[in-house]
């Protein structure tokens, strides 16, 4: 009898388990990094270098300083920003440098008298004592003695030079409480000005400074000042002046008067 296989009837092979197959870990267990070089690392150190040098040059000195040895920042506007910034860490390091000058300014301000003028006018009285003295010891020796005749000597024309120049400028301002105003001057370096001004009868913050191309130069601050008079010598060619604020709870009249060596007087 012929036997017929049918592939329907044919018993299915026997499933094996296939062997598979694991990544043999490198000897210390852990996954292999790329090693770098020398040269490379050098590269990438000077290249981090570079650019933080450009960030510090063209963005970080205007926009905090005011520094802008490129030009870059005054463009940006980063420049103006910096400089606003020094103006206000200044004011305040001014004020809390200050705070042990005001105990010994406070009595000269509450009777309206500048120290400095008190000390000119005690010297004044005593003058004038010494000088009626003298002439009271002169009016003795006369009355002693008969009257003679005095020659008077022709009038002479007033030497100029003697006599004070008239002022150039002359600006005036009213402060409300926490309110400044900043006044300079364009003058060349080493050139003079002659200056007066006065919180008539109140007082006020002031900083005298200079700056022009990055430049910046601090030359007197003070607080509770009831006035100035000096002269101002350029260190560097640019704007020289002040900048007043008015920390009382009134407004204040402020009054300032100039001449000398600049070009021009720049105020708000």
């Amino acid at each position: 009898m012929k036997q017929t296989n049918n592939i329907h009837n044919t018993p299915a092979a026997p499933l094996r388990a296939e062997p598979r197959h694991h990544p043999k870990p490198n000897t210390t267990g852990h996954i292999k990094g790329v090693e770098a070089t020398s040269s490379g690392l050098i590269r990438a150190t000077m290249g981090s270098a570079a650019a933080a040098g450009a960030v510090l040059v063209f963005f970080w000195l205007p926009a905090e300083y005011g520094i802008d040895p490129t030009g870059i920042g005054g463009i940006l506007g980063l420049t103006e920003m910096g400089e606003i910034k020094q103006q206000l860490y200044d004011e305040a390091a001014a004020e809390d440098a200050a705070l042990g000058v005001a105990a010994t300014i406070a009595p000269a301000v509450a009777t309206g008298t500048d120290p400095a003028i008190s000390v000119r006018l005690d010297a004044i009285e005593m003058q004038l004592a010494a000088i009626v003295a003298v002439i009271g010891a002169d009016s003795r020796t006369v009355q002693e003695r008969p009257a003679e005749p005095v020659a008077l000597a022709p009038a002479t024309a007033v030497d100029p030079t003697l006599v004070a120049p008239e002022w150039r400028d002359e600006v005036s301002y009213s402060l409300a409480p926490s309110e400044g105003v900043e006044i300079k001057l364009v003058m060349e370096e080493g050139a003079q000005a002659t200056f007066e001004w006065t919180a008539n009868g109140a007082v006020l913050n002031f900083d005298t400074h200079g700056d022009s191309n990055g430049q910046n130069v601090t030359y007197e601050r003070g607080r509770s000042a009831p006035g100035q008079q000096g002269t101002l010598t350029a260190a560097f060619s640019g704007n020289h002046g002040w900048f007043w604020r008015n920390r009382t709870d009134a407004p204040v009249s402020l009054n300032l008067r100039t001449r000398g060596a600049y070009s021009e007087m720049r105020a708000p």
